[in-house]
């Protein structure tokens, strides 16, 4: 399936939120997701499916000073 991922068209083997997250983050705090710039709560992500075109951005929170 091809969806956009933070901009970037890309090829996914997976069809849930919880799954494409799983693949681009080790991280499992500080994680935002929206599809087609509709915030998904984490409690979704299991749930929650793509399709063929979705617009995906997922954002880390990152710790600097």
């Amino acid at each position: 399936m091809n969806v956009i991922l933070n901009g970037s068209a890309t090829t996914v083997s997976v069809h849930t939120v919880e799954g494409l997250v799983a693949g681009v983050t080790e991280a499992r705090r500080g994680v935002a997701v929206a599809v087609n710039g509709e915030v998904v709560p984490r409690s979704a992500w299991p749930g929650a499916q793509l399709r063929e075109g979705d617009k995906v951005e997922i954002l880390t929170a990152a710790q600097g000073g």
